[in-house]
Formats: C-alpha cells, structure tokens, sequence
C-alpha cells in the first residue's frame, strides 16, 4: 500500500501509516528507516505519539524499545480510503471511479484480473 488515505491523518502521518501496514510492530528506527527524506529519531516518534493520540497507531514494549501497529486491518483501512476518494471525487459514484480507474490503468489487464471484475460484476447482478 502506497500512501494510506487516512481522513485526519498529516502527509507524513500517512506515510508513516504505510510503512506500520507492511512492516506491523515496527520500531521508530524501523519506520524511520522506511521513510524517504525521514526526520529524524525524535520526529519520527512525536508523529507516532500524535498517531496514538489520534487512535492510528497502538503500541506495545518489548524490553526496552516499543513496537507500533495500525489499529485497524488494512482491508478496513483500504475501503475506507476508497470510500473517502469516491466521495471526494466521484461524488460517491463507484461506476465513474470504476472506470476512472480502468482507463488510467497502463498497459493491458490479465486474464485473472479481468476474471476477477467478471465475478465482481456478477455478484453485483445478483443483489
């Protein structure tokens, strides 16, 4: 996951984010290690408090050093970005960010992603 999409959450404070989604239980060093053009140790650890204060991020101790987690699963975060993107500019439309997202998409679509929008679709039809 690129960049997080977290209503309320600072650049920084997404992309810190990012980095806890594929590295869960990461220390500040680990996170700061993770990040392009990092602040420095005692930035990187203001931001995950800020995080925590937000209710973003928890953390547990492990001996001496504290390890940071997403509160909530990346699918749970996931949709809720995308809901935030279609509401924002889509005006809630998922057909038109469907194709949106279609037609930006480089090169030609494989045969498991096309079968996959073919069940995506079906489903829908069912409802």
């Amino acid at each position: 996951m690129s960049d997080v999409m977290t209503e309320g959450a600072s650049r920084r404070e997404r992309q810190i984010l990012s980095v806890l989604y594929r590295r869960p239980g990461a220390t500040v060093a680990e996170v700061q290690e993770e990040l392009k053009d990092a602040p420095g140790y005692d930035g990187v650890r203001t931001t995950l408090r800020i995080l925590e204060k937000k209710g973003f991020v928890r953390h547990r101790a492990d001996g001496p050093r504290y390890l940071y987690f997403p509160t909530e699963p990346l699918e749970a975060a996931r949709k809720k970005a995308i809901g935030h993107l279609v509401g924002t500019f889509f005006g809630g439309s998922t057909l038109q960010a469907a194709a949106a997202l279609l037609e930006m998409s480089e090169g030609e679509l494989q045969d498991q992603e096309l079968d996959r929008l073919r069940q995506l679709v079906a489903i829908q039809e069912e409802r």
